[in-house]
């Protein structure tokens, strides 16, 4: 095999990867440490969830690296949306949070994995290449906070609460407490105005609340958008 074939087959290996987050100083950091691996190519990057989900359709990726704090959507719920839209797109979260609260709801979108931005530069190729073969990651606080999660459960014979919000409504509710009308939403989620509006209409009757003001208020609490 001469150099150019094995040019070739190292770059029809390639892992293409699909980077997520708003901060474009972050973005290019990463993708620094992303492409110059042999292995790994970012062809695709958004500033928000929903862009996320625009340039996975758009582009054929295989892994997903998304920021979980992000406009519109949050990274938590592209992640729901992808799976959804690619069953076999392989997703990472890249945070600043080690938050256990995230953690469990990451696993429940589907990520693969949970890595922190402030060891990126050691962890997050690992990472990749982890959850191209099917394998999760995690940070070693995030393995003790799962077995220790699991422990208090079992100890107590609990099973984890459901939530009181479907993941559909809490794209809803994000993007109403962002300012965004219904139209923009019904455009944003691929649906139609009259589901938001019904969505709207849940999401007031669910929480006990009366309008856009306590439901952005509610939002902000529940870490959806920031004050």
């Amino acid at each position: 095999m001469n150099d150019q074939d094995i040019h070739a087959d190292r770059t029809a290996k390639k892992i293409r990867i699909l980077l997520a987050d708003d901060h474009a100083l972050v973005r290019r950091g990463v993708r620094l440490i992303l492409d110059r691996e042999p292995d790994l190519e970012v062809v695709a990057e958004a500033g928000d969830g929903a862009e996320a989900l625009a340039m996975a359709r758009a582009h054929d990726v295989d892994l997903a690296v998304l920021d979980i704090a992000m406009p519109r959507l949050t990274g938590l719920q592209a992640a729901r949306e992808l799976t959804t839209l690619k069953p076999g797109l392989r997703i990472l979260m890249l945070t600043m949070h080690d938050n256990e609260q995230y953690l469990f709801q990451a696993l429940k979108a589907g990520a693969g994995g949970y890595v922190l931005k402030s060891v990126a530069d050691r962890d997050l190729v690992a990472a990749c290449r982890a959850a191209m073969r099917d394998e999760p990651f995690l940070y070693p606080g995030a393995v003790t906070a799962l077995i220790r999660n699991y422990l208090d459960r079992a100890r107590h014979g609990e099973e984890a609460p459901e939530q009181l919000l479907t993941p559909r409504e809490e794209e809803v509710l994000k993007l109403v407490a962002e300012g965004h009308s219904s139209k923009e939403i019904a455009e944003l989620l691929f649906i139609s105005v009259k589901t938001v509006q019904r969505h709207r209409e849940n999401l007031l009757h669910k929480l006990g609340l009366r309008d856009r003001l306590e439901l952005t208020r509610y939002a902000i609490r529940a870490g959806l958008v920031e004050p």
